[in-house]
């Protein structure tokens, strides 16, 4: 009897998924370096974001949510494709003069591909850094390949990152604003520009937040803050750093009013919290924790202002899938001397997890992932191991998309654990880092890192009892880490399907 009951209520699962219609909005809000303990949802005490609380309030809260790297490139280029970066060379953290490294559609889909077969609008908004042209770009011409070759139908980009030049948005494959006059010269050989203005040559014009502490970001002066690389021209079309959170906000409205109620599906990627931290003179100072605060506060306004334009643009709560997540895990100071560090001196901003960005320990992938979708999604928390990387097979399926034979490789289809049914998700994740060792497994609460190096030694970590991975359990466990060490390698050699 007790068996029969078990079937009916699997059947009763399955018929709630298909009965799921896709939403009329899908917004996937990706903040920058945002840690698991930065908003009061996630319980961090310094900085109140209103508009995220409001999103963990009326939707679900994932707790053991993961991008698939600690740094940007490589689990951004993941989220799009829904394939692990380190099977691909060349998706490490990108030069901002970087050929794209996302498949064009004739290669493989991407979620933007997926999108735009369901019948969705889409586009690529903020935050890029996945590369751009070729190889040698020349940005005084339309750019190709672009975000339109991956599957977005408009875009409106930070050519790569904040800190790395050309500081000039990207709109529609061409430069914005440039002026033909006076055309940009971009290089990361080193080689500096006559009448080029650095950290090293002109100091005293460098802002108080735009002092770099290392010298890779001690290249070219812009709007008062060094940067990654050397650049010419372009005067017009550079950015004001302190109006970038408006400016790609202002872009995706538009980009939502146009769409008028029809299908739409933005992938929005503000620069906070990144550096450099140049928050408006609205949110300056607005902060106990420093100008990292001030930023925070500047990326929860950005979210709100995007709720409000699908809201007025006529897509109804009920119509509207929002998830909010970060790329990567948390960093306090990350080349420059902008007073983060002081300011955020007793904040842990991964709490309660070990490590942050660039780490292999949770802290530097476990990240915010929140889903909203009023009268699908109960509001609660799920404790579901899901990934980043699971998206487009998810939404693939939530919007009714077949996906080619041999695609997205290693995403999963995590629909039942987005909508709140199933809470257990990932079996096994491979999580990576910018640091060495290179791998680690996450598999059910267990973490495997192997041992790196000589007289490195594997670790292993039971998280439901130790979540700050402080006692190493490999010695006393040699056979569990065995197995897992074995689980890892296979993975690493093969596809997950």
């Amino acid at each position: 009897m007790a068996f029969k009951y078990i079937i009916l209520a699997l059947l009763a699962g399955l018929n709630l998924a298909a009965a799921v219609q896709p939403p009329r909005a899908i917004l996937l809000f990706v903040a920058d370096d945002l840690g698991y303990n930065d908003t009061t949802a996630y319980g961090g005490e310094g900085v109140p974001c209103p508009n995220v609380q409001r999103l963990a309030d009326q939707g679900l809260l994932f707790t053991d949510a993961h991008s698939t790297n600690s740094v940007c490139t490589p689990s951004r280029y993941s989220m799009l494709t829904g394939q692990y970066a380190w099977r691909q060379k060349g998706t490490g953290i990108l030069p901002g003069d970087a050929a794209l490294i996302l498949p064009t559609r004739d290669k493989a889909p991407t979620l933007g591909t997926l999108m735009q077969q369901a019948g969705y609008r889409t586009a690529a908004i903020g935050k890029w850094h996945l590369g751009l042209g070729s190889g040698n770009i020349d940005w005084n011409q339309p750019i190709s390949p672009a975000p339109a070759d991956a599957g977005f139908d408009y875009s409106f980009i930070m050519a790569a990152t904040g800190d790395r030049v050309p500081c000039v948005y990207v709109e529609n494959g061409q430069v914005l604003n440039l002026d033909p006059a006076d055309p940009i010269h971009v290089n990361y050989q080193g080689k500096t520009y006559p009448g080029e203005k650095t950290a090293t040559t002109h100091p005293e014009l460098l802002k108080p937040w735009g002092r770099p502490s290392n010298k890779q970001h001690a290249d070219t002066i812009i709007d008062g803050i060094s940067r990654i690389g050397h650049m010419s021209g372009g005067t017009a079309a550079l950015w004001k750093d302190q109006d970038i959170a408006d400016d790609i906000t202002a872009a995706a409205e538009r980009f939502i009013a146009r769409c008028a109620g029809k299908p739409l599906f933005l992938y929005f990627c503000t620069n906070d919290i990144h550096v450099p931290r140049y928050p408006h003179a609205r949110f300056r100072g607005k902060s106990p924790l420093g100008i990292r605060g001030d930023v925070t506060l500047q990326m929860d306004d950005s979210l709100g202002r995007l709720m409000t334009a699908l809201k007025q643009t006529g897509y109804k709560p009920e119509e509207t899938l929002i998830i909010f997540t970060s790329d990567n895990g948390p960093v306090i100071s990350d080349g420059y001397e902008d007073g983060a560090r002081e300011a955020c001196s007793a904040h842990r901003p991964a709490h309660p997890w070990r490590g942050g960005k660039y780490s292999l320990f949770e802290g530097g992938t476990r990240i915010p992932f929140i889903a909203y979708w009023p009268g699908i999604i109960t509001p609660g928390t799920n404790p579901a191991l899901i990934c980043q990387l699971d998206l487009p097979r998810t939404l693939a399926d939530l919007c009714g998309v077949e996906t080619p034979e041999n695609s997205l490789r290693d995403s999963e289809n995590q629909l039942q654990a987005l909508i709140g049914k199933d809470t257990r998700g990932r079996t096994d994740l491979v999580t990576q880092a910018f640091e060495a060792p290179r791998y680690a497994l996450r598999s059910g609460q267990w973490k495997y890192i192997p041992a790196f190096r000589k007289h490195g030694k594997e670790q292993l970590y039971n998280l439901s009892t130790d979540p700050g991975e402080n006692h190493n359990l490999a010695p006393e466990q040699p056979e569990r880490a065995s197995q897992l060490r074995k689980r890892l390698e296979q993975l690493t050699r093969e596809s997950a399907h």
